[in-house]
């Protein structure tokens, strides 16, 4: 079915008042990765409602399979994971939730990415099409996925025989909440996202005291050198024309000014487009290291991977067809082509596992008087909040247009 006509009638006074209920629950109680019991204990319970059959996978993922006669099989995933961020949005739903991360600390926990929205459109997603079947014919998939924030929730569900369970799509789709114009929708034909590693990187010395330098290794001024020699790894090494970032995130040594410690440990964070460039950087990395440490006369370092983030790569035909859909729905200004993000999705494997087309599109989440005010906060931000609507009602329409446009009669 090629969608000539709005889904915004689909929309219902009922349907839009559960999916800003839920919106607003889902606010007020992130969990962090693959810590989301409660949020796929609700997910369940609004599926059950739905009478729709679900099963959980990759510990707090649900998958929901939408039957409706014979016809296309497509996939739809939205994530649930929150951030360990302190809120700081003046909400009234504002979370108040704390976590604990994998080591032990206590942290307050936010949805400072979007989640939430994601979470509720894809369940009143469900609502209309179980509401109105008279409109398609197949099955869909729905993939409550965890763990985006670390890339463990994709490859937590694929390994779990998300699908050996759950039949096999022609097509993955995917969405996320972006801070753009509320109303419209953006989509990237090819690669859409960076590719993401994460590396804790341990730094060994040689305790003493601060007035005894000459009895140490010291992993600080190790440390030191390595963040400033990190630096020539993009600009040195890296064809200009190709996309790269090297971060790091965190240094941390010592317990008192006056005692050299014995380690030293950084976080860094890369970003590229390309497998080749990830490799040639990540190669420079660890080389730079190593040779740092052998300047230092150091033992060997720790190298250790936290996260690895896959290609989002946009299947070219298919992103065309869906622009095309989304551009009948929403208006050809409110969907338009972007540019690839330097940010990272695990969204991509789920569909590259199978050898399957995928397409992850961005729908805005502010008013023009907000963007036009310059006080803009982005994703992973205290601050991040989403005007409700017509945010929330924008992808809803999207998915639904997308979905339809697939599995419509």
């Amino acid at each position: 079915m090629t969608v000539t006509t709005s889904t915004q009638a689909l929309i219902t006074q009922a349907v839009r008042e559960r999916l800003e209920a839920d919106y607003v629950h889902l606010h007020a109680h992130p969990e962090l990765s693959m810590q989301e019991h409660q949020t796929a204990a609700f997910i369940e319970e609004r599926l059950t409602s739905l009478e729709i059959e679900h099963f959980r996978c990759g510990g707090t993922g649900v998958v929901g399979i939408v039957r409706n006669g014979s016809g296309p099989t497509v996939a739809f995933r939205a994530d649930t994971d929150g951030l360990p961020i302190a809120e700081d949005t003046g909400l009234d739903y504002a979370s108040t939730a704390r976590g604990t991360l994998d080591d032990g600390t206590d942290v307050p926990v936010m949805h400072g990415c979007g989640h939430d929205a994601h979470v509720s459109v894809a369940l009143s997603l469900a609502q209309v099409l179980t509401g109105r079947r008279d409109l398609w014919a197949g099955t869909v998939v729905l993939i409550l996925q965890p763990g985006e924030e670390t890339a463990a929730g994709a490859a937590a569900m694929v390994d779990d025989g998300l699908w050996d369970r759950a039949l096999r799509p022609e097509v993955v789709y995917g969405q996320h909440v972006m801070p753009g114009l509320a109303g419209t929708v953006s989509v990237t034909r090819g690669t859409a996202m960076a590719m993401a590693d994460s590396w804790r990187i341990t730094l060994h010395g040689q305790q003493a005291h601060g007035s005894q330098p000459h009895s140490s290794i010291d992993p600080i001024v190790l440390g030191a050198h390595v963040v400033t020699r990190l630096q020539s790894v993009v600009s040195r090494t890296v064809n200009p024309l190709d996309m790269a970032v090297v971060t790091v995130g965190t240094f941390h040594a010592g317990l008192k000014e006056n005692i050299i410690p014995a380690s030293a440990e950084l976080a860094l964070n890369v970003r590229t487009f390309e497998p080749e460039v990830r490799q040639l950087v990540l190669d420079g990395i660890r080389r730079t290291v190593d040779g740092e440490v052998l300047a230092s006369g150091a033992p060997p370092a720790e190298i250790e991977e936290l996260y690895r983030f896959p290609q989002c790569i946009n299947d070219p035909e298919e992103t065309d067809r869906v622009l095309s859909v989304l551009q009948a729905e929403l208006g050809e200004e409110s969907a338009t082509l972007a540019p690839p993000l330097s940010g990272s999705e695990d969204f991509g494997h789920l569909a590259a596992v199978l050898g399957v087309p995928s397409v992850f599109w961005l729908f805005g989440g502010y008013p023009q008087e907000v963007l036009d005010g310059g006080q803009v906060y982005g994703n992973h931000s205290p601050h991040f909040a989403p005007v409700v609507q017509p945010t929330l009602d924008t992808g809803l329409r999207a998915a639904l247009a997308v979905l339809l446009s697939r599995v419509g009669v």
